[in-house]
Order: structure tokens, then sequence, then C-alpha cells
């Protein structure tokens, strides 16, 4: 394991040549500061309320990796003090997925930091973040010698066709996607990285209803007291240390957690996925766009009558889908 994270180091290293800064506000980083790593492509619609949301709960600077927009993505960041970033024309699919170009960030800039790596689509929940910011949550997680902290990934869906209302630049998406599947999960243990394995929701039920084991999975460690030496392996679904995976309990009790509510399915996904068939860039020559493909030209619903409309974490914690653990 130390050779494979030596390894993934390395690579994000020679990656490091891919990326040429467009905005470096880095110096404004400061000690204690909570960071945000995120890589994306064509976003724009989706960047006002992503940036206020994080805002909001307390990220003070947003390291982006702009993988060639051309619809004003990275024209709409440039001017922020709060921001810096980087553009690439490379490949996203040789980047390990932007894997090695977010290692690469966070070991040049995150180190002792707390560092969040999400998608613009991905929306950070955990217990009290309706009253708490991200930093109190981090203040308590040092103070119990935590270094990581898991967010199991729902996909949130609106009733009736995704396509039949449509989102608007600055809306919070869950105004439209209000339902998640509250069951349909399988969870098993990785062996080789010790990480918790999570698969189900829609995506399984709907678009992998034949293999549901290839259905993707939904386990995430997206906040990371990061050292510059810690390395992701596989988006954000595991690192090495493996130590850095321990995020649940073996020995009874919970281990506390949050989830990333996933606002994928908007109307926006029907043109994402055609775009993303024409590149070929994610994983398995985009198998799992091809399934939404096949799957949405003929049905575009994902809602059914065992989903859950949300409300707040607390539903999410009585669900099961999420911990506050020993933090009261």
């Amino acid at each position: 394991m130390r050779l494979r994270r030596k390894l993934a180091l390395w690579r994000a290293f020679r990656a490091r040549r891919q990326l040429s800064i467009h905005q470096d506000n880095t110096s404004q980083i400061k000690k204690g500061d909570v960071l945000l790593v995120c890589t994306l492509r064509n976003e724009r619609i989706r960047l006002p309320y992503f940036m206020k949301y994080y805002r909001e709960l307390g990220v003070k600077h947003f390291l982006f990796v702009d993988n060639d927009s051309d619809d004003g993505s990275r024209e709409y960041l440039t001017g922020a003090a709060d921001v810096s970033i980087w553009h690439t024309t490379a490949s996203y699919r040789n980047s390990l997925f932007g894997v090695y170009w977010m290692n690469w960030i966070a070991r040049k800039y995150c180190h002792d930091h707390w560092t969040l790596t999400v998608d613009v689509d991905e929306f950070f929940v955990f217990p009290f973040c309706d009253t708490r910011p991200i930093p109190a949550l981090t203040d308590w997680l040092d103070n119990s010698g935590i270094r990581s902290f898991s967010a199991m990934l729902i996909d949130m869906y609106p009733k009736g066709p995704i396509d039949a209302q449509p989102y608007k630049e600055g809306q919070d998406p869950m105004e439209i996607a209000q339902w998640f599947d509250s069951g349909n999960y399988m969870l098993s243990t990785n062996y080789e990285y010790q990480n918790l394995w999570i698969q189900g929701g829609p995506r399984a039920r709907l678009f992998f209803s034949d293999d549901p084991y290839n259905a993707p999975s939904l386990n995430k460690i997206p906040l990371v007291r990061w050292h510059k030496d810690y390395a992701y392996m596989h988006s954000t679904h595991m690192l090495l240390p493996r130590g850095l995976n321990h995020v649940y309990e073996t020995e009874g009790g919970e281990k506390a957690s949050g989830v990333l509510m996933h606002a994928k399915f908007l109307n926006t996904f029907v043109q994402k996925t055609e775009e993303e068939l024409q590149r070929r860039q994610h994983y398995a020559g985009s198998r799992e766009y091809l399934a939404y493909h096949n799957r949405i030209k003929d049905d575009p619903e994902l809602w059914c009558n065992w989903s859950e409309k949300y409300i707040n974490w607390r539903q999410l914690e009585i669900l099961g889908l999420m911990s506050k653990g020993n933090w009261a």
C-alpha cells in the first residue's frame, strides 16, 4: 500500500504539467481555513448556488481545476478573491477522472487544512449543519483525534420527468430534486482498502437493475485534514494511508457521518449525458452515462411510490443514512 500511495503521488506530480494557472489567490489562504477542491467542466449554471452554499457553510478558499469549459464557467469564477483556478485541456480519463490533478493541488496547497473535495452537483450535509458551520465540525473532529469524515452520496430527483421543470441559475437544486430513496442500499467492506462500499438508490434501481453490483458506488470520504503524503485512489471513495478509510464503527455504536446530496438529475442532465457520450471521458468508456441515456430517453422519471421527500438532516439520521455519533 505504501508503494501504491507513492505511485499515486508520483502520478499527481507528473500531472501538474497539464495544469496552467489561470488565477492564483492561494496567498490569501490562512492557517485554519477550510478549503474546497473541485474539478469541473461546463457547470456555469450551477456555480452561483454552489458558491453561495459552501461560502455560507464556512469554506474560505476554493481551488478549481477547469477541464476546458466553453460555457463561461472559468470566466464566472475569475475575479473572486477566495478562488484559485487552474485550466487544463488534458484528458479527464487519463488523469484518473481528475484524481491526479486534485491530489497535486491538495498536496501543494492543502497540507494541514481540513479540505472538502466535491463535485459541483454535490452538497455536503452533516449533523447540526442547520445551526453550525463546517469549522464547528472540524473543531470537534480535531478534538476527537479524527482525520477523515465520511458522507454517503444520496441521489436526489424530482417527482415527475426530470426535464419537466427547468433549473434556473442561482436556484437551490433541492427545490426541484426533493426526493430520494430511503432504502435499497447494499453495504460491504472493500478488503483491500478497508473502506465501506455502498451501492443502491435510484441508479441501481433503474439504470443497473439487471446488474446492481456494477451500479455506481455511493461511499465517499470528502472531508479530510489533509497531509501532503495523502492520496485519493479512486474519486473520493477511498484514500491512502488506509487508516483514513476507517470511518465506520466495527465494535458496536456509530461514528459520526454526513451525506452528499447529489443533485445530478435535473433537466440539465439530458444535455450533459449526450455531451459525455460524445467525449467518452468517464469510467469504462462512459458505461454509466450510456445506461442513463438508454433509460431516460424512454422514461425520464426516477420517482416511485417508495420515494421519500427530503426534510432535513435529522430525517436522514432517523433513516440511518447519517449519524451524529457522540457529537452533541
